[in-house]
């Protein structure tokens, strides 16, 4: 149980939407949100990939995380974010449709998913089902959203 969202009592979690569902992450592995800026597209990249952008001076790869969970795709818009997360040494964002709030969830509002859905290797990412008031919340690991053969051929490209 050590890949689990469930560690301590409380936790901070960021919700975003990816059209008409709401995603949760631990706080403690987002660096920062920001607005989308100019993103270079990268060519010969992943479907997934936008391209990258400069952050302050670090080149960072950005991930639709649309055409990555293959949701249909949108257009940027001035409500699209984009989560920034290090994973190992490495700066990635994570393109969102919009951030919405800041949630506290107690260990008793989170469900963990069924087998027959963690099981898959594409749904590693997968860290279990926050229980609202208003509704369920679909938590995600923004680390383990590209496995570590993606990650070492993104770190290539830039």
């Amino acid at each position: 149980m050590s890949n689990t969202i469930r560690d301590g009592d409380i936790v901070q979690v960021i919700v975003f939407n990816l059209g008409d569902e709401r995603y949760g992450v631990d706080i403690s592995q987002v660096r920062e949100i920001i607005k989308p800026t100019e993103i270079t597209r990268i060519p010969n990249a992943p479907e997934f990939v936008e391209g990258v952008i400069n952050l302050r001076g670090q080149i960072t790869t950005i991930i639709n995380l649309r055409k990555r969970f293959n949701l249909e795709p949108k257009p940027i818009d001035q409500n699209t974010r984009i989560i920034v997360v290090e994973h190992d040494g490495a700066v990635i964002g994570m393109m969102v449709d919009n951030v919405t709030e800041v949630k506290y969830l107690s260990k008793s509002d989170i469900e963990e998913l069924p087998p027959v859905i963690t099981a898959k290797s594409e749904a590693k990412f997968l860290k279990g089902i926050g229980k609202l008031p208003d509704g369920l919340l679909i938590l995600i690991d923004l680390n383990k959203v590209l496995n570590e053969e993606e990650y070492e051929r993104l770190s290539k490209h830039v």
